[in-house]
């Protein structure tokens, strides 16, 4: 157990962020991240296991009513003299903003299934089966409810590259982007966390993974260490060959 909090606390310590705590975070079916300091952290029975708060909110969780990141933690700072990542700062979850009921969520489900989706009522706002392909195994998946809306450059990296300095505006529109969205396995998603292509690759389809990861990061003006862009460029000139 010690090991595994060991490498929790490295791999934190690569992009900048601290986890808020090192105790198993929950999260509820309805996508609620419930830290121990959560007054409903002891009567919450059925959950998805994180190993910090910042894990969850990366898989598309978000914090009880009350709770902030900044409450959780008043030594939550980057190096560097970074802020604080909050997944507020990307906005409050996913975005509707063409006020159609339907959240980028449902639009990213809607555009990358190969048949017409179905919903769960007639109000046509959340999606529940379609045909989607997973872009991390090749997989099919047909229930809504296993996938998670993959961030192919994470929220939490991207604050680490720059995101950080930019406006309200461009990092909620970065959050919601199409281009930045990919529907996967929940597992892997939750697996791959806030880390970059150099620590965590998908079990298939890695060429294209990390070839849309950098076309993001160049879109976007996000800034990968001078280690992660030489791993960037060798990675895919080793595609191309």
């Amino acid at each position: 157990m010690r090991y595994v909090q060991c490498m929790v606390l490295a791999l934190w310590s690569v992009i900048g962020v601290a986890p808020v705590a090192a105790e198993t975070v929950k999260k509820t079916s309805s996508g609620i991240c419930h830290p121990p300091e959560s007054s409903w952290y002891e009567r919450t029975e059925h959950y998805t296991a994180y190993d910090s708060v910042e894990a969850c909110l990366e898989a598309d969780g978000r914090l009880p009513k009350g709770l902030t990141l900044a409450s959780l933690s008043d030594r939550q700072t980057r190096s560097g003299g970074r802020k604080e990542y909050t997944r507020s700062a990307f906005g409050h979850g996913w975005n509707d903003a063409d006020g159609d009921c339907q959240d980028s969520r449902a639009e990213a489900l809607i555009a990358t299934s190969a048949t017409t989706v179905r919903f769960a009522d007639g109000d046509r706002c959340r999606v529940t089966t379609g045909r989607w392909i997973s872009p991390f195994t090749g997989n099919v998946i047909q229930n809504s409810g296993e996938i998670d809306i993959d961030h192919v450059v994470p929220l939490a990296w991207s604050w680490a590259h720059g995101a950080d300095d930019w406006s309200d505006e461009k990092r909620e529109r970065f959050a919601n982007d199409p281009v930045n969205l990919w529907p996967v396995e929940a597992s892997l998603n939750r697996s791959k966390g806030a880390k970059g292509p150099d620590e965590w690759l998908p079990p298939s389809g890695q060429c294209q993974y990390v070839a849309r990861f950098s076309r993001i990061v160049k879109q976007y003006g996000l800034q990968p260490t001078p280690t992660e862009t030489v791993w960037l460029r060798d990675f895919l000139n080793n595609c191309r060959s």
